[in-house]
């Protein structure tokens, strides 16, 4: 079954909003409608995961291995174990992402230091997805064709927020999670 391949609901970090703003503005009776309507289908999600046999603490485990080993199946260009790991769109995306690194560097060094929807027309095509921001210290260094190193420093750390979204199928038994999207993260967001 292809997936969708789009992300329903694109998470963003949401702009704290004073209490005052809140209960006496316009703007803010609106956030916080737009924002009960957001926890209310994260509670939807949930539910749906907890139904299927999945657990947070489940999730969020293979989550955080998926995640080791996506990154290191890009830092090492295997494109057919990816392949099985992201969705069809997903796939696209990171091939082009490994052919552009492979043109300017011809190896990398990465290491994981620590992880600090519904179609209404057809309910029988349903997935879910689940978005998770890995706060994580890693090492990379990239190296030209002789070996020399052109960017990182594998003896440093260094402090780096993800946002990944990750899908399943709820109609097709064999189904597991495939990474789907990554939302882009702002500079100085860390």
């Amino acid at each position: 079954m292809l997936s969708p391949g789009i992300i329903y609901e694109p998470y963003g970090p949401r702009e704290p909003i004073s209490f005052l703003r809140r209960w006496f503005t316009r703007s803010g009776w609106r956030r916080t409608k737009d924002d009960i309507f957001l926890e209310l289908k994260n509670a939807y999600a949930i539910a749906k995961l907890r139904k299927s046999g999945y657990s947070k603490a489940k999730f969020y485990t293979e989550a955080v291995s998926l995640y080791k080993e996506i990154n290191m199946l890009m830092a090492l260009g295997d494109k057919t174990s990816l392949r099985k790991m992201v969705t069809e769109q997903m796939y696209s995306a990171l091939k082009s992402e490994i052919k552009l690194r492979e043109s300017r560097w011809s190896s990398v060094y990465w290491e994981l230091i620590e992880p600090i929807g519904v179609d209404k027309d057809d309910l029988s095509k349903v997935f879910i997805q689940l978005t998770l921001e890995f706060l994580s210290k890693q090492k990379f260094e990239a190296y030209d064709a002789k070996g020399a190193v052109v960017a990182g420093n594998k003896d440093k750390e260094v402090l780096v927020r993800d946002i990944w979204v990750f899908e399943k199928s709820q109609f097709h038994p064999g189904a597991y999670w495939r990474l789907c999207g990554r939302i882009p993260v702002k500079p100085g967001d860390i």
